[in-house]
């Protein structure tokens, strides 16, 4: 019998090579869809040419004086304050909901979580756009409610904070929460029996132990709201600028070269932020 057993044990090695099979298709599209085109942005960094015309083409780098320009500058600083602003507000919120959700005594809390994400699984576009309508000053809600006149702050300061704070605080409540359930109950005791009080045990034990989730969960909120460009556009009216409407506007227009120069930029801001989970949470334990 024992020997029997012993032949249906499969070594670990195999395993993690039938993984590596299953992975193929996901790299070959990744490859595909994501390696290549920044390979190409970046050969078009150092090139000048109308359109993608490989006969009129010849190198330059002039298209980083884009870099220099007034207004890539306004929204590169329009889109660090609105992502820093977001980011805080989602880090409040989202710690709350979190921790509340983990001091309560539901038995099935991640059906609570599958509750809050699941606004993420229909069309982001969607989504704004129905935070769109609920904005402007005549929409559905006035007509249900006799209401005169609704919020009507389509194209603010506003609009733009609260379309980014709906959008992507779920991204800040799930990688807290996770952190929270990974710390040891254990250390709730030792805290009160050492003389703290609820207030200090809370921010010298269960902040600190809970920030890796902060910090994952505040770059994901700030690298979507740095390089977004739908929810400005469409909550602030075409009024408020970010760099991701400069790049969306250089490649409708067909300035391939100057809107690679400022995608590979954020792209490197992407990557770089990401470096930084790996650093802080090496076995991703926050994003599972």
């Amino acid at each position: 019998m024992q020997k029997a057993s012993e032949k249906k044990l499969v070594p670990p090695h195999h395993t993690s090579h039938h993984l590596d099979r299953l992975a193929r298709p996901y790299l070959i599209w990744l490859y595909i869809f994501a390696v290549l085109p920044a390979l190409i942005m970046v050969f078009m960094m150092f090139t000048d040419t109308e359109g993608i015309r490989f006969d009129s083409m010849s190198a330059t780098i002039t298209n980083f004086q884009i870099l220099t320009e007034k207004s890539t500058i306004i929204a590169f600083f329009n889109s660090l304050k609105y992502s820093i602003v977001t980011t805080v507000v989602c880090i409040f919120f989202g710690y709350l909901i979190a921790y509340s959700l983990y001091k309560s005594k539901i038995k099935n809390k991640y059906l609570v979580l599958l509750i809050l994400i699941l606004p993420m699984w229909t069309n982001i576009l969607l989504r704004i756009n129905a935070l769109a309508s609920v904005f402007k000053a005549n929409n559905i809600l006035t007509s249900i409610f006799g209401m005169e006149s609704g919020l009507d702050i389509i194209g603010t300061d506003l609009a733009v904070y609260l379309g980014m704070v709906f959008t992507y605080l779920p991204f800040m409540v799930m990688p807290i929460y996770t952190s929270l359930e990974k710390i040891d109950p254990l250390l709730h005791e030792p805290a009160l029996d050492l003389g703290m009080t609820k207030f200090k045990k809370f921010w010298k034990v269960i902040v600190p132990l809970s920030s890796k989730g902060i910090v994952a969960g505040s770059i994901m909120v700030l690298l979507p709201c740095l390089s977004g460009f739908a929810i400005p556009k469409i909550l602030g009216d075409g009024n408020i600028l970010l760099i991701g409407n400069i790049i969306e506007q250089s490649f409708i227009s067909m300035s391939y070269n100057q809107g690679s120069v400022l995608a590979i930029v954020v792209l490197i801001i992407i990557l770089g932020s990401i470096l930084i989970i790996n650093k802080i949470d090496k076995e991703g334990e926050t994003l599972i």
